[in-house]
């Protein structure tokens, strides 16, 4: 099991879900932070003074996955993300030792999401 944590525009929000939802991952949290990588920081003027805005607004999706479901989780959030620029944001895919659904008690695989297992 993974934990994706996803830095996104929030203007492609919109098509990050649709891409998560046509790809089958279901259940996710977004919250909205502040922070900067890439892009270069730019003046503006506030009120008469001038203002270094060195943080940009970005949404921060977490996405608890199968291990099957990483690969398909990832390229959906890269191809509904991606515009070419800078800013666009990062993936990172963190190990989970373990999951509870505080609903069930349900633990682990069966805490997660339900989906069809693949072939092996």
């Amino acid at each position: 099991m993974k934990l994706i944590v996803a830095i996104v525009r929030p203007e492609q929000l919109s098509d990050v879900l649709e891409a998560l939802f046509h790809a089958e991952v279901r259940g996710l949290t977004i919250s909205r932070v502040q922070g900067h990588g890439g892009e270069m920081e730019h003046v503006e003027n506030y009120r008469g003074t001038t203002v270094k805005m060195a943080l940009a607004e970005k949404v921060r999706i977490e996405i608890g996955v199968s291990n099957h479901f990483v690969e398909p989780t990832i390229n959906a959030i890269i191809s509904a993300a991606r515009t070419g620029e800078i800013g666009d944001g990062k993936i990172m895919v963190i190990p989970i030792e373990t999951i509870y659904r505080i609903r069930t008690g349900e633990q682990d695989q069966d805490a997660v999401t339900p989906v069809d297992t693949p072939p092996q």
